[in-house]
């Protein structure tokens, strides 16, 4: 596996044929198809041989622990966990501690799997890095990277709407990152929105949060389920119809949409209900024209940049290599954007504690 910050995983770390008998046996071990997981760490082993112990492997230094870390405080909460502010006791670097509760439900222990899966095999400075998951307790503690910045809904709380210059090297970001994912990993994210791009004092923006996510035999292989946050699905995740990679380019023209007016750029319904607001939504989604920036308020190339997102039709919206050559994304460039500072002037979480 590659070296993450530093770290190296411990899945390069098979010592003995004792401690790989145990790893494989021992009733803290979270299995499912190639996957193991345990107090010790992740190794994924060949779905051919999924049974036997995978080839010794020279240990390797350097290999973060939980024991190795502090607990800060927490600093996101869900339904399935909560996320905590660590830092490492010998160099003092911060991380992010994902605690995942394990559902004893299947499609629970698919989408867990599937996340930690995805998590091992990408390597990307437009996704945030995961360097280390545990399971004890019937808990999963993954070790990711700390973006000190928090979200952009967090960022959004502040400057209500972001400029058009600092939203073109926003987006430059978030679709490498997107290219990255659908051409290289064959991977649609199914889950975009605001809370899953992070942000950090370097003025970095990463992608986060593969928990839906699914893993395509190639790049034009299809879907068909209908899990993520239904506001930001597009119009053919709603119906039977399969989708593919296209469908996370809808969900970033809206949350690029949103970035630039400060509001969701479908109206909500006022019911607080679950089911009703879900069928408004769709309704919505599905029947009405889809949402554009008003062109007296920005340039023709911003407004171009979000048509070409926001295509009902799969086949009428640019991929991701596409938009990387969409002239939005390079119009600003000779202002020579500071992200850091404009990220900075906005306040870190990092600068509370």
């Amino acid at each position: 596996m590659p070296n993450k910050g530093g770290f190296n995983l411990r899945l390069d770390v098979p010592p003995d044929e004792d401690s790989l008998a145990k790893f494989l046996t021992q009733s803290g071990t979270f299995r499912h198809g190639d996957l193991l997981v345990n107090m010790d760490g992740i190794r994924i082993v060949p779905k051919t041989d999924a049974d036997a112990p995978p080839p010794p492997i020279k240990p390797l230094d350097n290999q973060i622990s939980l024991a190795d870390v502090d607990m800060i405080k927490v600093i996101g909460k869900g339904s399935g966990g909560l996320v905590q502010l660590v830092q490492h006791k010998w160099t003092n670097q911060f991380f992010a501690l994902k605690v995942i509760q394990m559902n004893i439900e299947e499609s629970a222990r698919k989408q867990t799997a599937q996340e930690l899966k995805i998590n091992q095999s990408l390597e990307c400075p437009y996704v945030v890095a995961c360097y280390q998951c545990f399971y004890q307790n019937e808990a999963f503690s993954i070790i990711l990277e700390y973006m000190d910045g928090g979200s952009l809904v967090d960022l959004l709380k502040t400057v209500r709407t972001i400029p058009e210059e600092y939203l073109a090297a926003i987006c430059k970001q978030v679709v490498k990152g997107m290219d990255y994912l659908h051409h290289e990993k064959h991977i649609i994210h199914r889950d975009l929105k605001p809370s899953n791009l992070l942000i950090n004092h370097r003025g970095e923006v990463k992608i986060t949060d593969f928990g839906v996510s699914a893993i395509v035999a190639s790049t034009s292989a299809q879907a068909n389920t209908k899990i993520g946050t239904y506001h930001y699905m597009a119009p053919e995740r709603f119906s039977e119809e399969t989708y593919n990679a296209k469908s996370d380019i809808w969900s970033f023209g809206l949350v690029v949409l949103e970035c630039a007016t400060g509001k969701f750029p479908y109206p909500l319904p006022d019911e607080d209900d679950g089911w009703v607001n879900y069928f408004s939504i769709m309704e919505t989604i599905i029947e009405q024209p889809p949402p554009c920036p008003p062109s007296d308020l920005f340039s023709p190339e911003f407004c171009s940049f979000v048509s070409s997102c926001l295509q009902k039709d799969p086949k009428a919206r640019l991929s991701a290599q596409q938009l990387m050559e969409h002239p939005f994304l390079s119009m600003y460039d000779d202002l020579h954007v500071d992200l850091a500072s404009y990220f900075a002037n906005a306040g870190s979480p990092l600068t509370t504690l």
